[in-house]
């Protein structure tokens, strides 16, 4: 009995420790610095098994593997800007990407670990806490995610010559401007009304 009393009032210790260093700001959430490798991992797994689950009972369409719907999926990824954050054949990542915590993945090495299914459930709902965006809420259509989705997953094969003649026509996103830096406030300066 007392070790259970022990174990609780531990517990209850334990998750008041956790909501100070959480809820008192001290987990440092900037993007500047990696994650503790226990806080990847555990992201890392939860966001697979939320993908998986969320993805099982998607159909990708008939035509998902004609040639027609990885072409149309080459345009609308380089409309969209996704060659800014994953690259493309012949096309480098923007330079903001590098500064983007967790690192966008290489749609060419990860392409293949994935499914279909999973590729289309991510890039219409987007990833919390990476920057992955919702194409889904942008506008973006199921048919048009689709093909983007065909493109990733044939993308190992894609040559630099292929993409660059399936995406000669399409518009290209370019990346936003660089911010410029605010100046930093200093303690002598006068509080704004």
């Amino acid at each position: 009995m007392r070790f259970l009393a022990f174990m609780g009032g531990l517990a209850i210790l334990v998750a008041i420790g956790a909501a100070v260093f959480f809820f008192g700001g001290f987990y440092d959430v900037a993007a500047r610095d990696k994650d503790p490798a226990a806080v990847a991992w555990a992201l890392g797994r939860i966001r697979d098994a939320a993908v998986i689950r969320s993805a099982e009972n998607l159909r990708a369409p008939d035509n998902f593997e004609d040639s027609a719907q990885t072409i149309a999926g080459a345009r609308a990824f380089a409309a969209r800007g996704c060659a800014n954050c994953h690259g493309a054949p012949g096309v480098k990542w923007a330079k903001f990407s590098e500064g983007l915590n967790p690192d966008p993945p290489d749609l060419k090495e990860s392409a293949g670990e994935l499914t279909a299914r999973q590729i289309f459930w991510t890039i219409r709902n987007g990833l919390r806490m990476t920057a992955m965006p919702s194409f889904g809420a942008i506008g973006a259509s199921d048919g048009e995610i689709w093909s983007i989705a065909a493109f990733v997953k044939h993308l190992p094969t894609v040559t630099e010559e292929n993409y660059r003649q399936w995406t000669a026509s399409a518009p290209v996103a370019t990346a936003p401007p660089p911010a410029t830096a605010a100046p930093e406030p200093t303690a002598a300066a006068p509080a704004k009304p």
